[in-house]
């Protein structure tokens, strides 16, 4: 059984990281290619860091469209460099343009790195990594449609994901955090999405060599409660087929609002045991979260594909695809690179009823991004990890 969540009293005090001062609007920092780099306004504060608007080094002044953004934190800090480690590896820009062009893809939604460093100031060191700026999050979005999307929309959703998720699996890694919150859609171009935030990425394959199945008990849990693999529940590294999974368990709740083990996330064993529980009689599944005559066959032929893969399984993305397409065909519909949020107003009876939803926002909740400085509600979203426990969302 996993060890229980350490009490404040009795757990060793957390290691103390300082916070990033905020640099003055005009700071330049140097990269490791020697690449000059402007900082311009400050648009979001991590749990350790900042990020601020910027453009390559010039006379004038960091517009507000700029696209790039900087993440900078105390260099004695991890979270970014976990992060980095990633990007280095997989998205530099011709390593993704080679990719797209060779898979015939419109775009690939992974976010590209264009540079990083060390940048001293007051006689501290701080790390720095230059990404592209990116815009509103689908959790927002989420929230707005009165916590339903279309059908359309979230197999379109899911045929951009295996699109990504393919490119960074043969990549060596996974991501092992797919939610809503960490897919954002492009800040000049709303029809197109990215999967964003990979301080939990896991290098699965390194050198081309799988990595065995392994449980350490003080790796429980780990992800995002709802959505984390069972694999993860279990303190086992996450490998292709758990991406498979999150990604179908965000699939379900996109469509019908909730998932049916979201009213005990405070007991990570239970949330494991009902995802054991579902993926065991995944027809159970379905007929839980979906009415019988709303209830998408695509989707439970999906997780039926996925259950079906092992540890170290290549996912079959071309057959996942062809699911999906599927799927668009029986609603009439075409992925036609458009993606529309529009509810319409017989789609609550997707879900079983009865199910609560949430009132949608309005722009009149609206405060500052911190990614990128696009309008969301002030009020904050929360994730669930590990055991439960609230934390809010990190750069």
């Amino acid at each position: 059984m996993p060890p229980k969540a350490k009490t404040a009293t009795k757990s060793k005090a957390p290691v103390k990281r300082k916070l990033a001062e905020e640099f003055p609007i005009g700071e330049v920092l140097t990269d490791m290619a020697k690449k000059q780099w402007k900082l311009g306004a400050p648009v979001g504060q991590g749990g350790f860091g900042l990020l601020y608007l910027a453009d390559q080094n010039s006379e004038k002044p960091v517009k507000s469209d700029a696209p790039y953004v900087i993440k900078v934190e105390p260099s004695e800090n991890g979270p970014l460099f976990s992060e980095l480690k990633f990007y280095m590896r997989v998205a530099k820009p011709d390593q993704i343009q080679t990719w797209t062009k060779s898979r015939k893809l419109k775009n690939l939604g992974v976010p590209r790195y264009w540079g990083s460093g060390l940048h001293e100031k007051g006689g501290m060191r701080y790390r720095f990594m230059v990404i592209d700026r990116l815009g509103i999050d689908l959790q927002k979005k989420f929230e707005a449609c009165g916590k339903i999307f279309p059908r359309k929309l979230v197999l379109q959703l899911g045929l951009r994901l295996l699109d990504i998720l393919e490119y960074i699996h043969e990549h060596e890694y996974v991501h092992a955090d797919i939610k809503a919150s960490n897919l954002m859609l492009h800040y000049k171009d709303p029809n197109q999405v990215y999967l964003a935030d990979y301080g939990l990425a896991y290098r699965y394959a390194p050198g081309g060599v799988l990595k065995d199945y392994k449980e350490d008990p003080k790796r429980c849990h780990d992800g995002t409660i709802e959505y984390t693999s069972i694999n993860a529940h279990n303190g086992a590294a996450s490998c292709r087929r758990c991406d498979m999974e999150i990604l179908g368990y965000c699939m379900v709740q996109w469509l019908c609002g909730r998932l049916p083990w979201e009213d005990n996330l405070q007991d990570p064993l239970h949330v494991r045991d009902s995802k054991k529980r579902f993926l065991e009689d995944i027809p159970s599944f379905m007929s839980q979260c979906f009415s019988s005559e709303n209830k998408p066959g695509e989707i439970q032929k999906f997780l039926e594909e996925v259950k079906a893969l092992g540890y170290q399984d290549k996912p079959p993305y071309g057959r996942l695809r062809a699911i999906l397409q599927q799927g668009l065909t029986k609603i009439h519909a075409k992925d036609d690179d458009k993606l529309d949020f529009t509810v319409d107003a017989s789609a609550s009876t997707s879900s079983k009823k009865g199910t609560k939803r949430k009132k949608p926002i309005t722009v009149e909740d609206e405060g500052s991004d911190e990614r990128d400085g696009t309008p969301v509600r002030k009020k904050k979203v929360t994730n669930k990890r590990k055991d439960g426990a609230k934390k809010t969302k990190k750069l």
